[in-house]
């Protein structure tokens, strides 16, 4: 919003920039982009001024690249999807205050004798090419290794169970939470965002109960909108007799004053996913697992033992919520063993010869 002629600011560098910022998250949320993605926005490009130590009107092309070299150097430099992000979000910020349909340009030649520009182009920000940006080393678990990590938990919430120890509670609730987030393949913040009304029967296999189906309501938005919404059919068998237990046995010790929210702390709120990576990682490191495997890595193993099993691609597909099933085939990490049945038999297929039944070949 331009402020009025006859009003001086105090701070005008300052304000005017406050005020731009306003102006571009009502832009967006006249789009109805989720206020999440208005807010990181905002914050990237906070942070980009910081770095540049000057205001918008004053940013040039090199300011972009000395902050990309900036967040590519370091211990911990930021992966490319995440340094594309950024960078996204300062070139839409300065698309918006060159648009001539919202007069920044002007206010700031009539205030500061110079205007905005576009400091984002081709030559200098990263582009999209390739599909899979993770880490080579992030892979699905196997088996064998889901098994273990679901053993350990069971092991930690027995163990302060019986000893009468604080805290069994939401060791029960979290070892529960990770069998979800792999039963359903979803990820932290669908599985965190879960209510206990999300489950429901599925006409077409009763044997699951009021857990036939698992209905996600905030799943990976696109292009800033609204979370999207999908319906995950409960397969495996062991899923219900673990999420009854749950629910039954030690969710009602919570004391809810909500009694919807799953996976409550102690303190009536929702479980954080700062604590969901932290668990994960503290039972990994304690069965010495590769330290780069994280709880999105469980979804992985999903995708690919669900294509292990038998189960149609197009349905493994829809399950996790890919649009294209070129992001499943990326998930999917197969064993040798499966790979090398899939090659015998294919390979027995086409080179054994038929049983002779005595016909002449024309």
């Amino acid at each position: 919003m331009l402020r009025p002629g006859n009003v001086s600011a105090l701070r005008p560098a300052e304000q005017m920039f406050d005020e731009m910022l306003a102006g571009w998250a009502g832009q967006q949320s006249s789009r109805l982009l989720a206020s999440r993605t208005i807010q990181t926005r905002e914050s990237q490009v906070r942070r980009f001024a910081d770095f540049c130590a000057s205001s918008p009107w004053e940013w040039g092309a090199a300011d972009v690249e000395e902050w990309t070299s900036e967040l590519l150097s370091g211990t911990r430099p930021l992966t490319p999807s995440t340094i594309r992000a950024y960078q996204n979000s300062v070139a839409l910020f300065c698309a918006y205050l060159i648009d001539g349909r919202y007069g920044w340009a002007d206010q700031c030649m009539e205030l500061f004798g110079t205007h905005p520009i576009q400091v984002c182009h081709e030559w200098n920000t990263a582009v999209h090419v390739a599909d899979h940006e993770a880490r080579p080393a992030v892979r699905p678990l196997t088996r064998g290794e889901v098994q273990a990590l679901f053993d350990h938990a069971d092991d930690h919430v027995d163990f302060a169970r019986t000893s009468k120890r604080k805290g069994w509670l939401t060791l029960f609730r979290d070892a529960t939470l990770f069998k979800v987030i792999y039963g359903y393949g979803l990820r932290r913040r669908e599985a965190a965002m879960l209510d206990l009304h999300d489950f429901t029967r599925n006409p077409k296999a009763l044997e699951f109960g009021r857990y036939g189906v698992c209905n996600v309501r905030w799943g990976k938005a696109s292009r800033g909108s609204q979370p999207r919404r999908r319906a995950v059919l409960t397969v495996f068998d062991w899923t219900r007799p673990v999420v009854e237990e749950y629910v039954e046995e030690v969710l009602p010790r919570f004391g809810l004053a909500d009694p919807a929210v799953l996976w409550p702390t102690e303190r009536q709120g929702r479980i954080r996913l700062a604590h969901i990576d932290d668990r994960f990682a503290d039972w990994r490191d304690q069965l010495a697992l590769d330290r780069v495997l994280h709880p999105h890595c469980l979804r992985h193993s999903y995708v690919t033992h669900l294509i292990e099993d038998g189960f149609d691609p197009l349905f493994v597909q829809q399950q996790v919520g890919h649009r294209w099933g070129s992001t499943t085939a990326l998930y999917t990490g197969v064993s040798g063993d499966y790979r090398n049945r899939v090659l015998r038999n294919a390979l027995d297929n086409a080179f054994t010869s038929p049983p002779d039944d005595g016909s002449e070949q024309p």
